[in-house]
């Protein structure tokens, strides 16, 4: 279907100059062009500045991470790393200016013992996003350990945590797979929607909502 900006800027809720603005950044294809002052988009512009604004409004993403995703949005969504990456560096939950350390300056710098950070390693419960780059993320899973430790709590059921959290992962995999399988020009801004919504919003809604549950339950429970 073609549209004239007019009804683009109505479709989008986007203004006509920032539309324009995309245009000459590279984030959308250029208008079809029928005459000198005659210009038609269609559904690709559509479903892109729905994308676009998506990505800028509930990702935080910048125009210049945006357009780098848009140079691969042919691939399958599985498999392209560019498409991901704004995902990505919100799903490591790494505040910019926080600070680096090497294993070794890291065990000196909280005083932390070797071998305990050697079995979480080891066991899939610490995992700094590179291999020697470690934070104070990585710290506060230390320390909950270690308190975990301090009241004779099993180990184990740390353990099983971790397990469905890498079960939970391949679901999502799957779930990126499947979308790949029905994408096309017309439902690409959707198809990515679902995908954010269902690893940011979806699950913090179902998890929590499911802890509220079961935590509601034990204290109707005890009161009873």
């Amino acid at each position: 279907m073609e549209y004239k900006i007019s009804e683009l800027v109505a479709l989008t809720n986007v203004p006509k100059s920032t539309i324009l603005y995309y245009i000459r950044e590279g984030l959308l294809p250029e208008a079809k062009k029928l005459k000198s002052n005659v210009h038609r988009y269609n559904d690709e512009h559509l479903e892109l500045i729905k994308y676009i604004k998506y990505m800028q409004q509930e990702i935080g993403s910048s125009n210049e991470q945006i357009k780098a995703a848009l140079q691969n949005k042919n691939q399958s969504i599985s498999s392209s790393s560019s498409m991901l990456a704004p995902l990505m560096q919100t799903l490591i939950n790494i505040p910019p200016g926080a600070q680096h350390y090497t294993k070794n300056k890291f065990i000196d710098h909280y005083d932390f013992d070797i071998q305990l950070i050697d079995k979480l390693l080891n066991d899939g419960i610490l995992m700094p996003v590179n291999e020697n780059d470690f934070t104070e993320k990585e710290a506060s899973i230390i320390r909950m350990i270690e308190n975990f430790n301090e009241v004779g709590v099993e180990y184990d059921i740390i353990k099983k945590y971790v397990h469905h959290a890498k079960e939970l992962s391949l679901l999502e995999q799957e779930m990126q797979k499947k979308l790949c399988s029905v994408k096309d020009d017309e439902n690409f801004s959707t198809l990515w929607k679902i995908m954010f919504d269902a690893l940011f919003n979806a699950k913090d809604y179902i998890f929590s909502r499911y802890t509220y549950k079961v935590l509601h339950q034990t204290v109707k429970d005890e009161l009873s």
